[in-house]
């Protein structure tokens, strides 16, 4: 295993000359904080162990107890903790969990999911000594159901750890989960306890991919789908550990912070549980996941020496477009990978009405309207339960019926915020967005977001039925308005975009790897020079070969092309080429059929 820890053993280290500087620090009235967070967070684990025996022999008083004593609050919760071995510190975190009022399976769930085999049994011996009983049985009192059965096969640490895999086993266990869950009514939950608790790694990773080729969903929905409860949480957990162990954490971590305050136990136990493991790829995928350092949501959400404490085991803010570690490239690579092959369906929540007559519908709108007052909820109620293309008949059949024109009723009719959006769904798509584009060009400023929103996310054939109503409907091109309200390079990509030109059609592999490398080398160019080389590219493949191309950017620049964009680029330019990269799951439905 590979350490990518942000604390490691000190050069030149001296317990007895550590010992006597923790010593110094908190004798006399009041105690030296700055020293002994400085000292502490600056030596590995084995060498604090050191620490503790040196300043029993010269001192004869017990470290961890005078500590205790000089610090107070969640600084010395996060001091003395760094002073326990990592058996101790798990065993006592478990026992917290288990003992007094309540449970907190939170705890039980993140240690149990995260730990190694060794880890575990060094654990249960921990918690054996430290306690005087068993951890098996104390958890067994304190949890129940399928829940307690897969903490207790955790718990055994028996998971295989050889990293040989057997192809035939893994299309077993795929159609097992399958048979266990998503194919059957209920759920055989002693199957999925029984794969997920005791397969490897690199088997399951194998399985999961596996399983979604079989039931076209990700192990994560089916588990969400067919568990519940804490079981769910935990096999979520145990799924997530599997992919990544650091991007669980990051996850965890940010769970900590983000909202109104701090859960400072789980802050604290991960800080210091990671700090000589992987907080370097923690810290990293933090980053990709959030986009905001870890160093910098501790520094913003905690304060004082338990701030400077925390900060000096985070080790240093990462730059927000810097390189990828290992870990991190590797996993944006696959999330970009799983992008690439995501099958998308709509799902919306307005369908065709059934026995549609637009005839009835035409006269109960204009009952709605007739007389004194207005039943908005009639109006509502029809106008919200027919398709667009239902709603365009009743158009033409209320002008054929009563020779009005239902527009310019509702119009008349109805006021603000109600009547924006009932004349919104009664226009055509294409009306529609060719009304936004003109809203946002018009009257002083121009909506940037709101034309980057509509030319992003909009396919050839809807820009080219917005173009025509736009001209329809202003006796302007659309193109010409974009060209006298924008500027720039800004205006190059709308223009490009309102061609409706974009390419259609699947990944072209080979050509993807050489429009990564344009794009990898671009970023050393002039400002001018990348914009117009990324301006080529995003605006002009589909949406399929630029997910593809984002991917084997990770590869060719070790950076995520969204950082790059949000580091070199800016304003509008940055907004629109930030968008693009973002549409990249909502066009994955252009060649799912």
């Amino acid at each position: 295993m590979v350490f990518r820890g942000t604390v490691t053993d000190a050069p030149d280290f001296d317990p007895s000359a550590d010992a006597e500087g923790l010593y110094n620090a908190m004798k006399g009235i009041g105690s030296d904080k700055e020293t002994i967070l400085d000292l502490v967070t600056s030596r590995s684990n084995a060498q604090r162990q050191e620490i503790i025996a040196a300043y029993k022999s010269s001192f004869g008083q017990d470290l961890i107890e005078d500590l205790k004593y000089e610090l107070t609050g969640k600084f010395e919760r996060l001091i003395v903790s760094l002073m326990r071995t990592p058996a101790y510190h798990d065993a006592k975190e478990i026992h917290d969990a288990v003992k007094g009022a309540g449970t907190n399976e939170k705890c039980l769930i993140e240690i149990m999911a995260s730990r190694n085999n060794k880890q575990i049994h060094e654990m249960v011996e921990a918690y054996k000594d430290a306690y005087g009983s068993d951890i098996e049985e104390d958890i067994i009192a304190d949890t129940s159901g399928h829940f307690k059965k897969m903490l207790v096969v955790l718990l055994q640490g028996t998971r295989d750890e050889s990293g040989v895999v057997d192809a035939d086993l893994v299309e077993q266990d795929a159609q097992d989960l399958y048979a266990a869950g998503e194919e059957q009514w209920g759920t055989d939950e002693a199957k999925f306890i029984m794969i997920l608790g005791n397969r490897s790694v690199t088997h399951l990773r194998m399985v999961f991919d596996e399983y979604e080729k079989i039931t076209e969903l990700s192990i994560e929905d089916s588990i969400k789908n067919e568990l519940s409860g804490d079981f769910e949480t935990l096999m979520l957990a145990v799924v997530q550990c599997i992919r990544s162990v650091p991007m669980f954490f990051a996850r965890r971590l940010y769970k900590s912070m983000k909202g109104l305050g701090t859960a400072d136990n789980t802050l604290i136990r991960i800080m210091i549980s990671r700090s000589e493991i992987d907080m370097l790829d923690i810290r990293e995928c933090f980053r990709l996941r959030y986009e905001k350092s870890l160093y910098n949501m501790i520094k913003d959400d905690t304060s004082g020496d338990y701030k400077r404490t925390l900060l000096n085991l985070c080790g240093g803010d990462d730059d927000l477009a810097g390189e990828f570690f290992p870990e991190a490239a590797q996993i944006a690579y696959k999330m970009w990978e799983i992008s690439s092959m995501t099958k998308v369906q709509l799902r919306p929540t307005v369908r065709p009405a059934s026995s549609f007559d637009p005839a009835a519908d035409a006269q109960a709108l204009r009952k709605a309207m007739k007389g004194f007052g207005t039943d908005e909820d009639a109006i509502i109620d029809i106008v919200a339960q027919r398709s667009n293309a239902q709603r365009q008949e009743i158009r033409q059949t209320f002008k054929s019926l009563l020779g009005r024109d239902l527009m310019k009723d509702l119009k008349s009719e109805l006021s603000k915020n109600l009547e924006r959006l009932i004349i919104g769904l009664m226009l055509s798509p294409a009306e529609f967005d060719a009304k936004m584009m003109r809203k946002a060009m018009e009257g002083a400023g121009t909506d940037e977001h709101a034309l980057i929103e509509i030319l992003v996310t909009r396919s050839n054939e809807e820009i080219h039925a917005m173009n025509a109503a736009y001209q329809a409907g202003y006796k302007k091109s659309l193109e010409e308005a974009i060209q006298s309200e924008t500027s720039g390079h800004f205006c190059r990509i709308l223009v490009s975009l309102v061609q409706g030109a974009r390419e259609e059609g699947p990944a072209d592999l080979e050509r993807a790897n050489a429009d990564a490398q344009e794009l990898a080398d671009a970023c050393n160019a002039e400002s001018d020079d990348m914009e117009m080389k990324f301006m080529s590219i995003l605006c002009t493949r589909s949406f399929p070969h630029l997910r593809k191309v984002f991917q084997e950017f990770v590869r060719c620049s070790n950076k995520d092309i969204e950082q790059i964009i949000k580091k070199e680029m800016s304003g509008d330019v940055k907004n629109a080429f930030y968008a693009i990269a973002l549409s990249r799951s909502l066009f994955a439905l252009q060649f799912a059929a």
